[in-house]
């Protein structure tokens, strides 16, 4: 396969169009993906983003846990969890932990 001027003008327009290196492989024929992405490097155009490289990951840290304690039953129109700020490493807010865990001790 040869870059004629005719297949890089038809690169440079697909390239543009936001297609990925591999389906301008398939429309150009007989090239590969790396193909297509060395001759766009050596062209200088401009690199593609992908989501994942447009937006570095960060670690997300939740400003508020929400209270897991079920309210009603399951099935039912109104069911929900109480969603109150929940105790740093339990599912339940301070409310709902005390009834949920019970110093048998004290019983």
């Amino acid at each position: 396969m040869s870059w004629t001027e005719e297949r890089i003008e038809k690169l440079k327009k697909l390239w543009g169009s936001g297609k990925t290196a591999a389906e301008i492989a398939d429309e150009l024929g007989d090239v590969t993906r790396n193909a297509v992405i060395g001759k766009a490097n050596r062209l200088g155009l401009s690199s593609k983003s992908t989501p994942a490289a447009a937006k570095p990951k960060k670690k997300v840290i939740p400003a508020h846990r929400a209270c897991q304690w079920p309210i009603g039953h399951p099935g039912e129109d109104n069911f929900h969890f109480c969603g109150d700020e929940a105790v740093p490493s339990k599912p339940y807010c301070l409310k709902h932990c005390n009834m949920a865990y019970q110093n048998k001790d004290n019983n």
